[in-house]
């Protein structure tokens, strides 16, 4: 059963469509949004966009009819597509820039609404840093904590088996129905039938490597802290730890032994701030101080943002202006804004365009590139 939805069905099936639309990602969905209200404007918009941006083709716009194939694909496994700015869609990852625009859920929802902590770390764990996981996930669960990883090997799947009967969200790179790793497939089906599976891709969609950084900013968006119990300096949990400063959110790490080289990203963490972690007692005692990064916003303020002058087409002069600035290095875009001398509203849209027309990539840290 489809969750409650505030949305009309056509507005439904234009924002699934749009955010499958090439040339799209999170970051041009919200500020399409933004600049055209609705799905269904900003869909007839993009064609003529991305001709601004220097495309010579129109972008692949998915029909009506594959739109409502996802959604009843979806449907078929038991998984609710939650949308952006619409009622269920988890209210702490709807504040982060880059939120997925649909997300779908397989299992008990109501976990999104329970105040959750992650617990992310080294698929090649030791025992006791298993253990570790283990007893953390267990003191949190007791204390109505609902614990989140990605169901990776090692420290996910430890955290995940012990805080079942208590509640665990899975944040997964592929699709709901596709079990990944394989080792981990009996606990993937536990955790949809007590638990929850959360994923932005669509039913029958494999996982590839490019997946898993973009998986882990929706673990961190989704809970109040994330806590790292052993990881290599260079690890997808310290990705992890670093999007979730970057949300706002509190880091945790738990101390390993200098001589263990799975310790030396925790121990990093730990000096550069991190809390240290020796029980989940360390965590309770300041998830009572912790707030919640943002609340909710409404449908008005979530795609809000656009200025007076957001409508207002920019001239060829302001575009190619813009453009000189540009080159394959990532550039923020708030030096663009001041070395153009355009308002933030011009340089967004003349942005957009070129994004919609395949000219510029985005890069983490509101920075943007030549493609």
């Amino acid at each position: 059963m489809e969750a409650s939805s505030s949305l009309p069905q056509a507005e439904r099936l234009a924002r699934l469509r749009l955010i499958r639309t090439e040339t799209v990602g999170p970051i041009t969905y919200r500020q399409l949004m933004a600049r055209y209200g609705t799905a269904v404007a900003a869909l007839e918009a993009v064609p003529l966009l991305a001709r601004r941006g220097g495309r010579a083709k129109p972008p692949t716009i998915p029909t009506r009819a594959a739109a409502e194939r996802e959604l009843a694909a979806a449907a078929a496994i038991g998984a609710e597509p939650l949308f952006l700015g619409d009622t269920g869609y988890p209210p702490l990852v709807s504040a982060i820039e880059d939120a997925p625009p649909v997300l779908y859920a397989r299992g008990s929802r109501h976990l999104l609404d329970t105040p959750g902590i992650a617990i992310v770390g080294a698929r090649n764990a030791s025992a006791a840093g298993r253990r570790m996981a283990g007893d953390l996930a267990r003191g949190l669960g007791a204390a109505g904590v609902a614990v989140v990883s990605g169901l990776a090997r090692g420290i996910d799947a430890a955290a995940h088996d012990a805080a079942l009967a208590t509640g665990t969200v899975a944040v997964l790179a592929g699709g709901a129905d596709i079990r990944y790793p394989r080792e981990n497939a009996a606990l993937q089906d536990r955790i949809a039938a007590q638990g929850l599976l959360v994923t932005e891709a669509p039913p029958g969609t494999e996982p590839q490597a490019r997946h898993f950084p973009r998986r882990n900013r929706i673990i961190s968006g989704l809970v109040l802290g994330v806590v790292v119990v052993e990881a290599a300096e260079r690890s997808g949990s310290l990705i992890t730890a670093r999007l979730a400063g970057e949300q706002g959110r509190e880091v945790f790490a738990v101390p390993g032994s200098p001589l263990d080289p799975r310790a030396k990203g925790a121990n990093r963490l730990l000096r550069d701030g991190a809390h240290l972690v020796e029980s989940a007692r360390d965590i309770l005692e300041l998830l009572d101080s912790m707030r919640r990064p943002m609340e909710e916003p409404g449908p008005r303020a979530l795609f809000a943002g656009a200025g007076p002058d957001a409508r207002a087409e920019p001239s060829d002069d302001e575009r190619a202006r813009l453009r000189l600035l540009l080159s394959p290095a990532p550039t923020p875009i708030d030096d663009l804004v001041r070395l153009s001398a355009l308002t933030v509203d011009r340089v967004l849209t003349i942005l957009l365009e070129m994004e919609l027309g395949g000219t510029i990539q985005r890069h983490p840290g509101g920075r943007v590139a030549l493609a």
